[in-house]
């Protein structure tokens, strides 16, 4: 609409700010009139299903709108020049094969040139059922009866090998417990859902032993982590599953909240939040806004003294009771803060790069924001005037070509340049379009500077939070596939084979070999956590600058 027109061309200044005050109305009409339409056709429909009838059907265009796509891959991305790379050096061979020509089709003069090598990949699946005798022995003075021990690995009614295939066909492959069955029906192997079930989720206490190390191991190699959370269901209940990640690892948490309480107990791994009183806890409730004279209530308290929950839950029903529930979640949250940055078990992040959820907040000495996530707000506008979607194309030109120049910061980093791309930080995010929806975007852009700009400080960090984004979509998928967890056992297989899954990938390393060993009992493979502080990299100097 209005294709061309631009009213900076207006020579009057009060008919130019006329026009454009026009045209900002009319992108906030027709948004309106957007929005007031969608409610209309709900409570239609809504009317209708009351009435017994149906609404207006729902039905799925082919490709998604192209104000739908909220993706900024192409902009955050490079190019990359395209090469088909060898694998063959890559290959593990198994058995060597030579192969003769036959000479019968030779001619007379051929001669023997040496061998030309050809690899060929192939795989072989078959089964391995034993009947095993077992010794049987029985002593009269004991009154007991003695049988030889299965070899290790065997348990019940199946190997290491079946054992090992189910578990990673359904957590890395993402099959369904139906389909396990159904292939491994095609090798004649009987196994009922019951049996599939319990091997997926029973009896793997040393298993989650070995999620807590790579999660432990995990926080101890980087000075930051990646979090990020996406919904999950459990037992048909809506839930939240948490990642926390960095290069070298990724692991899962299903709780049935994202508050900042929830992540405090993430961050220490525990499974309760426990509180401490002490000087921390009161910069916190000021940080927090918490009235004063509940301030002055809690000092009082017993400090420097570990609590669970319970005990602090009564004391705060007990003496703040005035308090509304918002404010008694700031009392519990800057106790509980307190407790995990006085602990010394679980090493304390010092970064969290996160998007700009309010759970993320005032939990660590700092935060990054994901610049990418940042972005998306700009690809969500939807200016209805030719004119408005020049000016908002025109900025997110400007927006990527700003966070390429802070990628290339990332790669020769200095003081001097951080304190360029400061300014022009200021000077890209003060600009003023007309374009209201655009500005005031803008305006919320520079209002998180520092947190934006946090790789002046810390060029080690990235400036998005896509590795997090990436592990939370693997839940997606496998929720997608499975639904969800049924009991608590289920949540906490899901989260350490998950966790597991994701590690091994990071590490080269694979998880049917890995869990193959653990379940035969060889332990010939290292820990995930061991490899984790093998390959951990030397902690990186901050830079001192003010630049931010």
């Amino acid at each position: 609409m209005f294709t061309g027109f631009d009213p900076n061309q207006i020579q009057d200044d009060k008919a130019r700010q006329a026009i454009i005050w026009l045209l900002n109305l009319v992108e906030e009409l027709k948004s309106e009139n957007v929005a007031l339409r969608e409610e209309v056709q709900r409570l239609r429909d809504e009317n209708n299903r009351l009435k017994g009838e149906q609404g207006q059907p729902q039905v799925k265009p082919n490709k998604a709108k192209k104000n739908q796509n909220y993706s900024s891959e192409k902009e955050r991305r490079r190019p990359k020049k395209w090469g088909k790379s060898s694998k063959v050096d890559k290959i593990e061979i198994d058995r060597e094969e030579k192969l003769v020509v036959d000479k019968q089709e030779l001619p007379a003069d051929a001669q023997f040139k040496g061998y030309e090598s050809v690899v060929v990949q192939d795989i072989e699946i078959k089964t391995d059922n034993v009947r095993f005798w077992k010794e049987k022995y029985y002593a009269p003075s004991t009154g007991k009866s003695y049988l030889a021990s299965l070899p290790a690995g065997y348990e019940g009614e199946f190997g290491p090998g079946v054992r090992s295939l189910v578990i990673t066909l359904y957590y890395a492959s993402g099959m369904t417990e139906p389909k396990i069955i159904e292939f491994l029906s095609h090798f004649n192997i009987s196994i009922s859902s019951g049996q599939v079930s319990n091997l997926l989720t029973k009896k793997n206490e040393l298993w989650h032993t070995e999620k807590d190390e790579i999660y432990q191991a995990g926080l101890a190699s980087s000075s930051w982590q990646h979090i990020d959370d996406t919904s999950t269901r459990v037992d048909g209940q809506n839930q939240h599953c948490h990642v926390m990640s960095n290069p070298l690892y990724t692991a899962y948490f299903t709780r049935p909240r994202k508050d900042r309480l929830t992540i405090i107990e993430i961050l220490q791994n525990v499974s309760q939040s426990l509180f401490v009183l002490n000087e921390h806890t009161f910069d916190c409730l000021e940080t927090f806004a918490v009235p004063k004279w509940a301030q002055q209530t809690i000092s009082p308290w017993p400090h420097n003294l570990l609590l669970s929950y319970t005990q602090f839950e009564e004391l705060v029903n007990t003496h703040l009771g005035r308090l509304n529930e918002q404010q008694q979640a700031r009392v519990f949250e800057a106790a509980a803060l307190s407790a995990y940055h006085s602990q010394t078990v679980i090493p304390i992040v010092p970064l969290l790069l996160s998007d700009d959820a309010p759970q993320f907040r005032d939990i660590t000495d700092e935060q990054a924001l994901c610049w990418v996530h940042d972005g998306r707000h700009y690809k969500k506008l939807t200016p209805f005037l030719d004119y408005h979607r020049q000016l908002l194309d025109d900025f997110k030109t400007e927006f990527w070509t700003f966070y390429h120049k802070l990628q290339r910061y990332r790669a020769s980093p200095s003081v001097e340049q951080a304190t360029m791309l400061s300014q022009e930080f200021d000077t890209l995010f003060s600009t003023v379009t007309g374009y209201d929806a655009l500005d005031k975007r803008v305006a919320k852009t520079k209002a998180k500077k520092d947190k934006l700009l946090m790789v002046l400080r810390h060029p080690e960090i990235p400036l998005h939070n896509n590795p997090a984004e990436l592990g939370a979509r693997q839940r997606v998928r496998k929720r997608d596939v499975s639904f969800g967890p049924r009991t608590m056992d289920g949540v906490a297989a899901w989260d350490t084979f998950m966790t597991l899954v994701a590690t091994a990938k990071k590490l080269d390393v694979s998880f049917y070999a890995y869990v193959y060993d653990r379940v035969a009992g060889v332990n010939a493979l290292p820990n995930l956590a061991d490899i984790i502080q093998q390959r951990s990299p030397a902690a990186h100097p901050i830079m001192t600058s003010t630049a931010t």
